[in-house]
């Protein structure tokens, strides 16, 4: 025998399957978690990607743990990611460091779980901050990266302690080294992050990079040396030869292997440049 339902009912009961459907094929992205917002692509494993940590797959490890000579004026920093975990920031200030950059975001879904401590940890200590994004071209636009830096702690503050954005530049951890991108798409691709990026804080990004992969990904373009400030890493007792664009450096990433954290840096100036660059 039919069952007749009142139009109250049949509606209610429509709500209901609607809902139990929508519940079943939502997409949830949590902080830390490794899994793509709905229209981005899956990320196996961010946490295992910081900078530099396919420079040292495709080109090398550190040579010497020894401070590299040869500059007038540098200032000590550092790098961190969630693969530092909880960082000891008294102990490397009272070795010296005096600035940090800090891994925020990877793609359009992962933020580090360690941001915070890291990020205000390292301010709390006196050193000069900011914070970079690993970049996933293959994964979403350059401005949907950007925005979604921007939005997870990648932002700027004219406060004389916070660092310009980075862009994490460097060899794909999950397939092609250039991320399938032609050098004429990802020219276009970086432009699309970095305009983005200056609309939203006022500031050029920095460019972390290496010669290596700019030159094989970018087709060696020189469209960013004026404008964007350089972050090169080589593991070795100098800087090296330099990208198309750039006639000079702004942060080296020389060691792999330093004291308490791994990632060690030097800034290209002394302290007032480095002050300089957080002020804009």
């Amino acid at each position: 025998m039919p069952v007749h339902r009142s139009g109250s009912a049949r509606r209610a009961l429509s709500a209901l399957i609607g809902l139990l459907a929508a519940l079943l094929t939502a997409t949830f992205a949590l902080p830390g978690s490794a899994f793509a917002a709905q229209g981005a692509k899956a990320i196996p494993h961010p946490e295992d990607d910081w900078a530099g940590s396919q420079i040292l797959k495709h080109e090398g490890a550190s040579l010497s743990d020894e401070e590299p000579s040869g500059l007038l004026a540098t200032v000590e920093g550092v790098d961190v990611s969630s693969h530092q975990g909880n960082v000891a920031w008294s102990t490397l200030w009272s070795s010296g460091v005096r600035f940090a950059y800090v891994k925020a975001t990877e793609g359009t879904s992962y933020i580090n779980p360690y941001f915070a401590q890291q990020y205000n940890g390292s301010y709390n200590v006196g050193m000069t901050r900011g914070a970079y994004h690993f970049a996933l071209p293959d994964n979403s636009s350059g401005a949907a990266q950007a925005n979604y830096f921007v939005d997870h702690g990648g932002g700027w503050t004219k406060d004389g302690k916070t660092l310009p954005g980075a862009l994490d530049m460097e060899y794909n951890p999950y397939g092609a080294t250039c991320y399938g991108k032609s050098a004429s798409a990802m020219v276009s691709w970086i432009k699309d992050f970095t305009t983005t990026y200056k609309s939203r804080t006022g500031r050029d990004p920095v460019i972390y990079t290496s010669t290596s992969w700019w030159k094989s990904c970018t087709g060696n373009s020189s469209a960013f040396g004026s404008v964007n400030p350089l972050w090169i890493p080589r593991y070795g007792s100098s800087v090296g030869e330099l990208p198309a664009g750039w006639g000079f450096h702004t942060i080296w990433q020389y060691t792999s292997t330093g004291p308490t954290v791994g990632d060690h840096d030097q800034f290209n100036g002394a302290m007032d440049r480095l002050q300089a660059l957080a002020n804009g």
